[in-house]
């Protein structure tokens, strides 16, 4: 099974962007699925996470500039990013669990190529 993220792009300080992951064979129906990213030089960083009841929880200094969804036939997982700021600038990618929905990314059993994200000053 494949994860796919798609929506990055290059955009101005202040901007937003709306991410989206879908899964190539399954809908995230039964699963969590999280978000993180990884910038340049750096180890992975949590995001935001949604269970597949749509319980939701998000890294603090993302709260209220973050906003994690799915849509009604759980086949898209969409991340939608307000106020960017250069230190957002990163890959991001989503990860799924059928049994974990928490912050660390080994913990997820998959995880997908990432989409770029760049901020510009």
């Amino acid at each position: 099974v494949q994860l796919q993220a798609s929506g990055g792009g290059l955009v101005q300080a202040g901007g937003s962007l709306k991410l989206s992951c879908a899964a190539s064979e399954h809908t995230f129906s039964r699963y969590n699925v999280a978000w993180f990213r990884r910038a340049p030089g750096k180890e992975p960083e949590f995001v935001s996470a949604i269970s597949w009841r749509g319980d939701t929880f998000y890294t603090e200094s993302m709260k209220g500039r973050f906003d994690i969804s799915g849509d009604a036939a759980k086949k898209t997982v969409y991340l939608q990013m307000n106020g960017l700021k250069l230190e957002d600038t990163a890959d991001y990618f989503c990860a799924e669990s059928v049994t974990y929905f928490g912050t660390t990314l080994k913990r997820y059993t998959n995880w997908g190529q990432g989409t770029q994200v760049t901020v510009s000053s």
